[in-house]
């Protein structure tokens, strides 16, 4: 474990987030000899404490400080003050997360080149091409241990997996199996294997599926190059006066402002905290935040276009019981404009507990419908869909005008309205989901509204040029040498897949680039 770093040590990495960006950054640079301070603002819960309850688990993983909501979406209505599900951790959302781990397809880093432009949407090509990632998606899954790669069995199949495949099959989808999933089908890298356990969301109490809690983090620490600082809820990123970042300041665990000097700030707090980090950052230099010269921070929030399928059956289904996730449908993922919509999705088996089953199935709804839906419980098969959802300037996190938190920092308020291709998607997935359990012998098939969001992306997008996004195509951002950004918010667009993956891979790659730029000098 390394001693603590002194709050002056200018020659420091510091990296805001513990998370799939943070948490893999972190320790790829301490293995590389960097010096690193990783502040988290949440606890450090270790995994053998982690609760399988769904409600108390959220009480102590989810971020729960006050956010507003705007905008024409159903989370905004539903949820006004939870527009995303999101932990404060150590390890960040990646002990929340289901563990799949897919990459992108080629055409998805070059949106704009494939779809053409689409009214309303800002869509732009990456910087970079899956060439480009093909390597650290290689590494990425080697270090997460992502099943159906490097030899890796797939998990087994649970009853909620062999509905989905017998209706994929029914419907001729050639592409599903258990997936590509972070989490060990036998015992690898000091770690357990799979326990069917079912409460994958509640952190996993076995250490089967991969978290920067107790992967990357212990990892970096063991390096003595590596310290994480819980309950380190950064307020402010400082700079000198030729603009450069030189310091981060943050409330300590006692709520006392202690400012951490920095050679370079890495921001990892995601799609939702980064940019109103920035915003709230701003000074006279930096009129409108940092790194916002291009006027793009906190624009083009994307959060996957989602919902889900519930099917019910005759027959018990259990579908709480073995891998949450484990099971997909990848053929309506390709770019298929004649069906009404460009991009593509993906369907994934997902079953909740019968806790939030009742707060999300029909959110605030009773009556007959709702009650005689949940007593079928037992008998349900459900499906999620991930979807790419199009990139809009007017989806956007911006600072609350007038609340504030405890810090008396501005809140963040989340606005986003479906666009017309996020709307026309959504609607053939749930008519494919029903058809996939309607071909099984469902008794009622119901689609549902989306959830509070996980995927959250954009924000701080990549970009060719400084005027059209807000980081290069290394995360660095485009206005600040020696500030990087290190989470989904660096997404230009989504994609369908789930973003983990192409996360830990940009981190793996930018860290490359920073101990080089370091070594040069440059930085």
């Amino acid at each position: 474990m390394a001693a603590p770093y002194d709050l002056n040590d200018d020659s420091v990495v510091v990296i805001i987030g513990s998370g799939a960006g943070g948490g893999t950054l972190g320790n790829e640079l301490a293995q590389k000899g960097v010096d690193v301070v990783i502040l988290e603002a949440g606890n450090r819960i270790e995994y053998e404490e982690f609760v399988n309850d769904e409600w108390a688990s959220f009480s102590q993983l989810a971020w729960l400080d006050n956010r507003t909501t705007g905008g024409g979406w159903r989370v905004s209505k539903d949820f006004p003050n939870l527009p995303a599900w999101i932990v404060k951790a150590v390890g960040g959302t990646t002990t929340h997360w289901a563990g799949a781990s897919l990459r992108f397809q080629e055409h998805e880093f070059k949106d704009l080149t494939h779809y053409g432009k689409v009214e309303g949407a800002n869509l732009l090509d990456w910087p970079i091409t899956l060439a480009d990632l093909e390597p650290y998606y290689a590494k990425a899954e080697d270090k997460m241990g992502v099943t159906r790669t490097n030899g890796i069995e797939g998990l087994p199949g649970n009853n909620n997996f062999k509905i989905l495949k017998a209706g994929a099959d029914k419907l001729g989808y050639k592409e599903c199996h258990t997936g590509n999933m972070a989490i060990n089908s036998a015992p690898r890298d000091d770690r357990n294997s799979c326990q069917q356990t079912g409460f994958c969301f509640q952190g996993c109490k076995w250490g089967a599926k991969w978290s920067t809690l107790y992967t990357e983090i212990p990892k970096g620490e063991g390096t003595g190059k590596l310290e994480v600082r819980p309950n380190s809820h950064v307020v402010k990123i400082e700079h000198d006066k030729d603009g450069k970042v030189n310091a981060v300041v943050y409330a300590d665990k006692d709520g006392k402002l202690q400012s951490q000097k920095a050679r370079i700030v890495c921001l990892a707090g995601n799609s939702i905290e980064s940019p109103r980090l920035l915003l709230n950052s701003a000074s006279s230099l930096f009129p409108d935040g940092l790194a916002n010269s291009s006027g793009q921070v906190g624009k083009n929030y994307m959060r996957h276009t989602t919902g889900s399928v519930y099917g019910v059956f005759e027959k018990p289904v259990h579908m709480y019981r073995g891998t949450t996730m484990a099971g997909i449908i990848r053929d309506e993922a390709k770019h298929d404009p004649s069906r009404g919509f460009v991009g593509g999705y993906e369907l994934e088996t997902l079953s909740l507990g019968i806790p939030f089953m009742a707060a999300f199935l029909d959110p605030g709804g009773w009556g007959r419908s709702f009650t005689s839906a949940m007593d079928q419980y037992a008998n349900m098969a459900g499906l999620w869909i991930v979807g790419e959802d199009m990139p809009q300037e007017q989806n956007a996190v911006t600072l609350h005008a007038t609340l504030k938190d405890k810090y008396g920092m501005p809140i963040p308020d989340v606005s986003f309205t479906d666009h017309p291709n996020d709307v026309a998607m959504r609607n053939h997935a749930y008519k494919k989901g029903m058809a996939i359990y309607e071909a099984v012998g469902a008794t009622r098939t119901f689609p549902t509204p989306p959830y509070p969001s996980t995927h959250n992306l954009g924000t701080n997008r990549m970009s060719e040029k400084a005027g059209d996004g807000v980081v290069n195509k290394h995360g660095r951002t485009h206005d600040i040498k020696n500030l990087f950004i290190s989470d989904g918010s660096q997404f230009t667009t989504g994609a369908a897949e789930n973003p983990t993956l192409t996360i830990v891979s940009l981190a793996i790659r930018q860290a490359e680039h920073i101990a080089s730029e370091m070594a040069a000098g440059s930085i």
